[in-house]
């Protein structure tokens, strides 16, 4: 019996790691490192044990599998090895106001769906706060997302998960989906990860010169242009079991999304929101 290795899948070739490094680590880059790794638990707390260990900013964790990786909520992610791109980035924005951080899971939503949409040709979407949309046959399923913890008092350590290349039997839930899936025009994970990195460091950028205003680093528009769940009718299922229903109607200063509600506008700043389908 043979034993499976790395190229036992040639549709999912591995990574390259020397090469991404060459690719995303210059001096006008904020990626200090880039490692990539066979497996792992978990990117985010592997990395955010370096973060508390004194890991500089930019340290980028790659992982062709993740056993157990965490989405919002502390739902499970899973999904064959190298049928995605799985990474973490460790960022340190000192000179941004620490109540503008709450921007950081926005902003990694825009760089990479903007990414994305470009390099694989497939038409990304945001819902509040941060999964990435696709439409498949006409249904939107999410093909990835986003989760940033604090690590420590002055780092934040931003996880994202993108389903490329799984196949329909692959999928670990009916509303989930792929870049293949949606017609992408490649699923070579290299680029699609190069363009991501490149996309997040041009936010970021942008973002920490104007000290975290999302209006003055165009963040804030940006992201409502490319939110699927405005001007949608959802329930908000909020901390504690209450529910919300409203029409999302704009996201705030605060990054928090404006609800229309029959008791007037409110703000939902954490929860889940669910996109509400009329028949």
């Amino acid at each position: 019996m043979t034993t499976p290795n790395r190229w036992s899948d040639l549709e999912r070739p591995p990574l390259g790691e020397a090469a991404l490094r060459r690719a995303v680590i210059a001096p006008d880059s904020p990626w200090t490192s880039l490692d990539v790794v066979e497996a792992t638990g978990s990117t985010n707390s592997d990395l955010a044990q370096r973060a508390n260990a004194g890991a500089p900013e930019g340290a980028v964790l790659v992982a062709e599998e993740q056993t157990a990786g965490r989405g919002r909520l502390d739902r499970q992610w899973s999904a064959p090895p190298r049928s995605g791109l799985f990474f973490s980035v460790l960022l340190r924005p000192a000179d941004v106001p620490v109540e503008r951080w709450g921007w950081l899971p926005l902003l990694a939503g825009v760089a990479t769906a903007t990414a994305l949409s470009r390099t694989a040709g497939v038409d990304t979407a945001l819902k509040w706060p941060n999964d990435l949309l696709v439409t498949i046959d006409g249904e939107e399923r999410k093909t990835g997302g986003i989760l940033a913890e604090r690590a420590g008092t002055d780092a934040v350590v931003i996880g994202i998960g993108i389903n490329v290349s799984l196949r329909t039997e692959e999928l670990p839930v009916p509303a989930a989906g792929s870049l293949a899936l949606a017609g992408a025009k490649g699923t070579d994970r290299d680029p699609l990860l190069r363009a991501v990195l490149r996309s997040l460091a041009d936010w970021y950028g942008e973002w920490r010169a104007a000290a975290g205003d999302p209006a003055a680093s165009r963040l804030q528009q940006t992201y409502a242009a490319g939110c699927a769940t405005l001007g949608r009718e959802v329930r908000a299922e909020l901390p504690g079991g209450r529910e919300l229903v409203g029409t999302a109607v704009g996201v705030d200063d605060d990054g928090r999304l404006v609800l229309a509600t029959a008791d007037g506008e409110q703000a939902v700043g954490a929860g889940d929101v669910v996109h509400i389908r009329r028949a």
